[in-house]
């Protein structure tokens, strides 16, 4: 056969290619969703050790095994990549709360590489937890997997706020984002009050929130750039170290760091400031230190005699990394395509999403109350009609028998029939027979607070702040 040759456009095919490529990368994997705050292999490092029971409570697992869970069932890419993206989770000086819990050799804030994934053990930390809570009762939507052998959540019900409160950053094609970490207890803060005022601003809530938390610390300088960017999306602000200037024996001066920049690798900053001393940029200087261990972080730059404190200092935060701008770029996922958004959209599309779950989770308790409920029903019924039951029972030929027996004559429904069948011999004493008579009124009160609940959006909103 002659072969067919179409004629196609090198831009054409590159720029259909490329856009899907776009759309890949930014929806499936650099950027995360607004509402749990994470990128798909995030997710699934998380949900994989969620299902293979690497929870708090147990013992610390194999990183490996994980990365083979994750690679195998959800996430079709190198293990660097899977690895890399647990490590960031278990480092405390990147995340405001560590979702993985590590054991071993996780890597420092001197930028050292952590052990290869076959020596180092984790576990879920128990506010990763909280991420998943839920997801077993139908709270949220699971999808098929790569090769459709399992299924996988496509977002988590992530009970606190996660974006706000673990920030992120990310490049994608097109789009990069850059949120930072935010404190647990104000982010809550703020959500709880916009729950009560819809129609609070963005000032109102700077109240509560008065800007990031960096789990690094430092000092966040002027709140121009915090307001902006919580406003918009978009802003830049100052991180400076926290500094001290002491008096040492011999009439001499040492200046002292204590808490650096987030995002700043504290070896490379130790090593600019002894460059700065040895190539004579800056007189003063003796001599540079490094001294932190496990009392937390210390950074000592002894001086020369007569040497000026404050100037010194002052030079060191303009020409190295002892001060930093930070650009807010809050850029996350919502309905499937990518937004810039402020604090006050973050915070709505966080409590629509929590309605979302607790109203499915609400269902499902609702459900099974109402199946548990008519179950209960039944047996109470046939323990005021026992012995024609138990005639009833004794006359039938085989199990199928005796439930359609039981359907006929007495109208049971065949769950209740079923139940009725499977019923031990020591529940007909007269204890369990008053328990199964308060169970039942119990489930009825149940299910009338689970109906209100649904029924009532005020009630659901409660729901919801009394949990965070």
């Amino acid at each position: 056969m002659m072969e067919q040759y179409l004629p196609a456009f090198l831009e054409e095919v590159v720029g259909d290619r490329f856009g899907r490529y776009s759309k890949y990368i930014i929806q499936d994997r650099a950027i995360p969703d607004v509402r749990d705050g994470l990128k798909p292999v995030q997710r699934r490092i998380l949900y994989a050790m969620y299902d293979g029971g690497n929870t708090p409570d147990k013992p610390y697992r194999k990183s490996a095994k994980t990365v083979g869970d994750v690679m195998g069932n959800y996430h079709p890419h190198g293990d660097s990549s899977i690895y890399e993206g647990m490590v960031r989770m278990a480092q405390p000086w990147k995340m405001g709360h560590t979702l993985v819990d590590g054991h071993g050799n996780w890597g420092s804030m001197d930028d050292d590489p952590p052990a290869a994934m076959r020596y180092t053990e984790a576990r879920l930390s128990p506010i990763a937890m909280e991420l998943i809570r839920d997801i077993e009762k139908r709270t949220v939507l699971f999808k098929d997997n790569f090769d459709n052998t399992a299924k996988e959540p496509v977002v988590l019900p992530s009970r606190y706020p996660n974006l706000l409160v673990n920030g992120v950053s990310g490049i994608s094609a097109g789009f990069a984002t850059e949120i930072p970490p935010h404190n647990l207890r104000e982010v809550i803060d703020a959500c709880v009050a916009f729950m009560d005022k819809p129609d609070m601003t963005t000032a109102e809530l700077m109240a509560i929130v008065k800007g990031p938390d960096l789990p690094t610390g430092g000092i966040i300088m002027g709140e121009e750039g915090i307001r902006e960017a919580y406003e918009t999306g978009k802003g830049r602000m100052y991180i400076r170290s926290k500094t001290a200037i002491e008096d040492v024996r011999g009439g001499k001066q040492q200046i002292v760091i204590t808490e650096i920049p987030y995002q700043v690798v504290k070896a490379r900053l130790v090593n600019t400031i002894d460059s700065l001393r040895l190539e004579k940029k800056v007189e003063g200087i003796a001599e540079v230190r490094d001294e932190s261990g496990r009392a937390g972080m210390r950074i000592v730059i002894e001086l020369k005699k007569d040497a000026d404190a404050e100037g010194i200092l002052a030079y060191l935060l303009k020409k190295t990394d002892l001060q930093v701008t930070y650009s807010f770029n809050m850029v996350a996922i919502v309905n499937k395509a990518p937004r810039q958004l402020g604090l006050k959209s973050i915070l709505e599309a966080y409590i629509a999403h929590q309605k979302e779950v607790v109203t499915h989770r609400t269902q499902f308790d609702l459900e099974k109350a109402e199946d548990r409920a008519h179950v209960l029903e039944g047996l109470v019924k046939a323990l005021n009609l026992l012995d024609a039951v138990i005639e009833t029972i004794k006359a039938s030929k085989n199990r199928q028998d005796a439930q359609n027996n039981l359907v006929v004559k007495f109208s049971f429904s065949e769950r209740q029939a079923d139940a009725i069948l499977t019923l031990q011999l020591y529940r007909l004493t007269n204890l369990e027979i008053t328990s199964l008579e308060k169970e039942h009124s119990d489930t009825l009160k149940k299910m009338q607070q689970l109906r209100a609940i649904l029924d009532n959006p005020k009630k659901l909103i409660g729901v919801i702040r009394d949990e965070l």
